[in-house]
């Protein structure tokens, strides 16, 4: 089963991902996408890893290419987030040259690995503001990833000030 969860910045989109993933079997995998940059990213890194330490994950960090990636063993994976996915793949150091493509063959390479798949994804595209060149391509890439997320998988779930709004499926 794959999963789909969309949500604003401090949403609880990876609180409510996390509960779907607490709901699967195990074992658990974790993929991590944000790129130790500086200080900053590094205390958000290890924060994050506190918050999750009770809830038995083995960690990958995987910052692109997601058709290199082998996981362990089957299981339950959750991809947090795509939105730093998007990122590296289109600015930093896992650039591709065509994203998209990339991007959607490595989710398939990653759900033909485990059992159920839940991916983090970020809703940025509301403020109504017109940006730079470069950041037009990060959102269109981002909206056009979470567009085939959202036809492929099996649930897609929106959450909205902490409330989750079923979307699409059901929860386990």
């Amino acid at each position: 089963m794959t999963y789909l969860v969309i949500g604003g910045s401090a949403s609880g989109k990876s609180t409510f991902a996390e509960s779907i993933v607490s709901r699967l079997p195990g074992p658990r995998y974790y993929i991590a996408t944000m790129e130790p940059w500086d200080d900053e990213c590094r205390a958000r890194i290890e924060k994050h890893r506190r918050q999750r330490a009770h809830l038995g994950f083995t960690t990958v960090e995987h910052y692109g290419d997601l058709q290199s990636l082998t996981l362990p063993g089957r299981g339950t994976v959750l991809l947090e987030c795509m939105g730093n996915l998007t990122a590296n793949v289109l600015f930093g150091s896992q650039k591709v040259d065509d994203p998209l493509p990339a991007v959607e063959r490595g989710l398939e390479s990653l759900i033909g690995q485990c059992d159920h798949l839940v991916v983090v994804t970020n809703d940025v595209f509301s403020d109504g503001r017109t940006y730079d060149a470069s950041t037009t391509a990060y959102l269109d890439l981002l909206a056009a990833l979470n567009r085939h997320m959202a036809a492929r998988f099996d649930h897609v779930f929106e959450v909205v000030c902490g409330i989750p709004l079923c979307r699409k499926g059901v929860l386990p």
